[in-house]
């Protein structure tokens, strides 16, 4: 009967539980013990996901979590990475809803609040979200702009019917950085950097990216887009000197198809190359963590000039193992730091 009682609880937990937290209830505050500085950071977190997701049986067989215990190590593992970092505002991608944003913040007790919009990736139920010690001047929210791929002169290799493609996995808030007015867009974008159709949907998300950028770029906005990309920087080159099939980071960076409208930075230029890797992939299936090829970088921040001038420190915190059986991220979190 005990067995039963809990089921139940566990049924109206998970079908109330909290996937929506884009609105700012309160006046705007500032909880940042020190005014002039901020630490901005990315952190793709890898399936955090606490409330069970039937559609991609997650904690389960779906993901890298196979049970409830394990979701919840590595939860653990999550709010020891934040706690360290001590980021003002963080991005984090692959989190499920709000209810993993919280569980985060009440852990670390540190003056943060929680903003996520839910996006359309009902296929894996992935989101990004958002944890930050200053208050977005409005609510968020998302575009649902579709674009049409192949884009012209894709490099990507696509030979299949052509489609349209929107960002599933994205945000846009409004924040006062430094004077400025700043929007934020955190996003997560399609994964296997070398797969031929994902390449040419991927063109198309950045080119909807594109057009939201140069919106507020024209707006007067200064911007911060961060995310995972799932792709390489072919001018900030990584570790392994990966090379893009696609166009997607000149896209958002401005550089293709906005006629000199923007073009942003990626911070990654200010890290040595030897450290531009903020991701693990086990390629071979053998578990090799001493083997350099298996890091690249498809994390990446990008800022406008007016954001740019402020950067002091740039750093892809790799303070733990990547190996199988892991509790931690198969990412590492990059991290800036501003002075104003």
């Amino acid at each position: 009967m005990i067995y039963l009682f809990l089921a139940i609880i566990f049924i109206i937990y998970t079908a109330n539980a909290d996937k929506d937290c884009p609105a700012v209830i309160s006046n705007v505050n500032d909880r940042r013990i020190n005014k002039n500085k901020l630490r901005l950071v990315q952190y793709n977190v890898e399936w955090l996901f606490i409330d069970y997701y039937s559609q991609m049986d997650c904690p389960g067989n779906g993901c890298t979590w196979k049970n409830q215990s394990q979701a919840e190590t590595h939860m653990n593992y999550v709010q020891n990475i934040v706690r360290y970092l001590d980021p003002d505002i963080i991005n984090f991608c692959e989190i499920e809803g709000c209810d993993e944003l919280n569980i985060i913040k009440e852990s670390l007790n540190t003056g943060y609040e929680s903003y996520l919009i839910q996006g359309t990736d009902t296929a894996t139920g992935q989101n990004v979200g958002m944890l930050t010690k200053i208050d977005p001047l409005s609510s968020l929210f998302r575009i649902n702009d579709k674009y049409s791929y192949p884009i012209p002169d894709s490099n990507c290799g696509y030979t299949g019917k052509p489609g349209t493609e929107g960002v599933s996995k994205h945000y846009i808030s409004y924040f006062n950085i430094g004077g400025y007015k700043t929007a934020i867009i955190g996003a997560h974008l399609l994964a296997i950097p070398t797969d031929p159709t994902r390449c040419s949907e991927r063109e198309a998300q950045a080119s909807v990216l594109q057009t939201i950028i140069a919106s507020h770029i024209s707006q007067g906005y200064e911007v911060i887009m961060l995310g995972d990309f799932n792709d390489f920087d072919n001018e900030v080159m990584d570790i392994n000197n990966d090379k893009p099939i696609s166009k997607v980071l000149e896209i958002i960076k401005g550089k293709n198809g906005t006629s000199n409208i923007y073009q942003l930075t990626n911070l990654a230029k200010y890290i040595n190359q030897n450290k531009r890797y903020s991701d693990w992939y086990d390629s071979d299936d053998n578990c090799d963590t001493s083997s350099i090829k298996d890091f690249s970088m498809i994390d990446h921040i990008l800022v406008s000039d007016g954001i740019n001038q402020f950067v002091k420190n740039v750093f892809i915190y790799h303070g733990y193992s990547e190996l199988c059986n892991k509790y931690n991220s198969d990412h590492f979190p990059v991290v800036v730091d501003f002075e104003f």
